[in-house]
């Protein structure tokens, strides 16, 4: 059993009652989703960890700025290399008479084309 230290540095979709969830929706993600949810090109399932065109599962709203480690319509298909650029950043829309929304992400750049390389 983890220590309590341990627990406590973990995201909940890494441990905890979250897990299978979020397992069970990366299946669902993987089987259904064909196109990278941040930079909107098809992703290659035939890439494994740690290939950087490699399938992952990106949080839409990070977990650590108050996004659902586990519901489906928090999650998304992305590169490796995407999500990773994208990190834990949000892309919000700006108005100033509303609360700003959360828009889609893929307004970020794309600084390296991996199939080149």
């Amino acid at each position: 059993m983890p220590s309590y230290e341990e627990r406590s540095t973990k995201r909940p979709d890494q441990y905890g009652k979250h897990r299978s969830v979020f397992e069970s929706n990366k299946k669902k993600i993987l089987a259904t989703q064909n196109v990278c949810g941040i930079c909107g090109k098809p992703v290659d399932k035939s890439f494994k960890f740690p290939h950087p065109l490699s399938p992952s599962i990106d949080h839409i709203v990070p977990v650590d700025k108050g996004g659902h480690p586990s519901d489906m319509s928090n999650l998304q298909l992305a590169h490796l290399c995407c999500n990773r650029f994208k990190s834990d950043k949000l892309v919000e829309k700006q108005t100033f008479d509303q609360i700003p929304e959360t828009i889609s992400n893929r307004v970020l750049p794309c600084l390296i084309d991996w199939k080149t390389v």
